[in-house]
């Protein structure tokens, strides 16, 4: 292994953990835009792999786990289903209330 390959190995390693905290704090951080446990659960892998340019942007990362529903796992497509019937249903009770 030469040095370069010694070094950048760790470095990679470093690099995907700071933007697994950085998506993990700004999903449990971020009020209105806050994500359940279960959806930070099932979708964290899929926002990686699938989104990782868009963060640390949670609008962004919402917004091409949208776009690219089809591709998300079976469990986090359950999760955002549940979670934008939950969703739909809290905006009608408000505007019911209004």
């Amino acid at each position: 292994m030469t040095r370069y390959q010694t070094i950048a190995s760790p470095l990679k390693t470093a690099a995907s953990l700071l933007a697994f905290a950085a998506t993990a704090f700004t999903l449990q951080t971020s009020p209105g835009l806050a994500f359940s446990s279960e959806a930070q659960q099932m979708c964290t892998g899929d926002a990686m792999r699938l989104c990782s340019s868009e963060i640390p942007d949670i609008q962004r990362v919402r917004a091409c786990m949208v776009h690219k529903r089809a591709q998300v796992s079976p469990g986090c497509r359950a999760v955002m289903d549940r979670e934008a019937a939950a969703a739909a249903s809290s905006r009608k009770r408000e505007a019911a209330a209004q």
